[in-house]
């Protein structure tokens, strides 16, 4: 796809609408903390999800193996409350800030991304020390 999708931001409904979803009708929504910049986790939504996310103050997610609707902390407690949702160029992925409340991770800790770093050949940017 060449250009920027232009995206009907007139009702959550519009905006649920003109995102782009895979054949499954699911689209990756990458969960940002705001103050510390940090990813905390990706997860996926329909157009249900986004609607619910984008109307209700907290992200609901489309849990794939359980095939139903989620939302981070009903269980736990460890939820997310909405800041901003930002749709990309494409309008395939969702950037969506958060304050985190307790961990974002099933495995308690706060980021998916805390303990699994693996090694990579840092690449030099040209005209950079």
């Amino acid at each position: 796809m060449s250009g920027t999708v232009t995206l009907n931001t007139s009702s959550p409904e519009a905006v649920a609408a003109s995102v782009t979803y895979d054949e499954n009708g699911l689209a990756p929504a990458i969960i940002q903390e705001v103050g510390t910049e940090r990813v905390l986790m990706l997860g996926y939504v329909n157009a249900e999800a986004l609607r619910r996310t984008l109307t209700e103050g907290r992200v609901t997610f489309w849990s794939r193996s359980r095939q139903e609707f989620w939302r981070k902390g009903d269980t736990s407690g460890h939820a997310q409350y909405v800041r901003d949702v930002s749709v990309d160029c494409d309008a395939d992925t969702l950037l969506i800030r958060v304050v985190q409340v307790g961990a974002a991770c099933h495995t308690g800790a706060h980021s998916c991304f805390d303990e699994r770093t693996v090694p990579a050949v840092p690449g030099e940017v040209p005209g950079r020390p």
